[in-house]
């Protein structure tokens, strides 16, 4: 994890980290820090697991980790976060060792992680694991603002889906 650990300690990733962070302290819904951005890594490489889908580890975890990150663009810009992770994932990841083929991979992955029907837009293996991990890692049913939460019922998680 030489990679994944050179990018958890590049200073754009650790200061786009804190200052998300910062921006969600007060948020009352899910938040998009390391914890949950851990979790979503580790869904995602069980499932990898779990389907047989042959994918680099380090890949695996790079497109987790930057995926939410853009959420600062988004909150102090309005540029969708998906747009701004892609951006900041093709400034960092090569100074971290990841190839260029790797880096559009991973780009195509972060772009399509919302996508309304999974993952679909991109297609990849990596797109649907990110899409699909990433909506599972919501603990909805333990979640104190369920009340207020904005999602509908039938997308929130009502148990543990892995």
């Amino acid at each position: 994890m030489r990679r994944v650990n050179a990018l958890l300690r590049h200073p754009r990733f650790t200061a786009a980290l804190s200052e998300l962070e910062a921006l969600e302290e007060e948020r009352i819904f899910c938040r998009h820090g390391l914890p949950h951005l851990l979790d979503v890594a580790r869904i995602a490489w069980i499932q990898a697991l779990e389907q047989g889908i042959l994918l680099d580890k380090e890949v695996v975890y790079a497109a987790v980790l930057l995926h939410d990150l853009g959420r600062v663009a988004q909150l102090r810009q309005g540029t969708p976060h998906e747009e701004a992770s892609a951006a900041l994932a093709t400034a960092i990841l090569p100074e971290c060792g990841y190839t260029e083929d790797e880096i559009v991979q991973l780009s195509a992955a972060i772009l399509s992680h919302r996508g309304k029907n999974g993952a679909q837009a991109d297609g990849t293996p990596l797109g649907r694991l990110l899409y699909e991990a990433d909506k599972k890692s919501r603990t909805c049913w333990h979640c104190k603002a369920q009340t207020l939460c904005k999602w509908k019922t039938e997308r929130r998680n009502t148990g543990i889906d892995c």
